[in-house]
């Protein structure tokens, strides 16, 4: 399994760090049936974090025909939209920091990225996966309309108004559309992947060394609906 992990001008430090980690050490664990790196739209640059100074160097364009997972973070900024509080707007158009996540997103799904994840949502042999606001910059593009995702539980409701099924649940699995809600999320999304793709011993491996429990029931569609809640 190989896994490209989308670096865009103000993402989430922790919605990357955390499941390359994971991942990483789950290919440390399987003798390489595992195999991460940090990509972007534009090919190998620079990436600026939206936590303060905070940089990252992705090392490859984001390659949509190649098989394995693409992993999509969300923003770190303010909460909230431009306007709310006066004097405080979208800025210039480009990236500076504390910005608002809505700005954040905004600029990045204007970029190549939400078609090079278009195309490889297309693709029968790429699984997508998001942390936190990842799934709202794919929702912005209208690349989640009818299928079952979950975000940071303070974007679900934007979530569902993009026509996607918001679910509240810690990691939502939808077959080749695997989402985490918030931040620290992206622990117990890579380590879901890592049982999916390579095997529960793997998995309990990395969990072990990370000394981190998951959280929570991955939530999939399928079995009895609940009634009565």
């Amino acid at each position: 399994m190989h896994v490209q992990v989308v670096l865009f001008d103000g993402f989430d430090p922790l919605d990357v760090i955390a499941p390359y980690e994971v991942l990483y050490a789950g290919g440390a664990a399987s003798a390489g049936a595992v195999s991460v790196e940090l990509v972007s739209a534009e090919g190998p640059r620079e990436v600026p974090s939206g936590a303060g100074s905070l940089t990252l160097w992705a090392t490859a364009a984001l390659d949509p025909e190649r098989a394995g997972v693409i992993l999509v973070p969300g923003a770190a900024g303010r909460l909230g939209e431009p306007g709310e509080v006066p004097g405080q707007g979208a800025g210039e158009g480009t990236w500076q920091p504390d910005e608002f996540i809505s700005v954040l997103l905004g600029r990045a799904a204007a970029t190549g990225l939400p078609a090079l994840v278009k195309a490889a949502m297309e693709h029968p042999e790429v699984t997508v996966a998001t942390v936190c606001g990842g799934s709202l910059l794919l929702a912005r593009a209208g690349l989640l309309e009818g299928r079952h995702a979950t975000t940071h539980h303070t974007g679900l409701d934007a979530l569902g108004a993009s026509g996607a099924h918001a679910v509240s649940a810690r990691v939502v699995d939808d077959g080749d559309l695997v989402t985490g809600a918030g931040v620290t999320s992206g622990l117990d999304l890579g380590l879901h992947l890592l049982e999916r793709e390579v095997g529960p011993r793997i998995a309990h491996a990395v969990e072990e060394l990370f000394a981190h429990e998951r959280r929570g029931i991955v939530w999939r569609d399928r079995g009895l609906a609940p009634v009565g809640f």
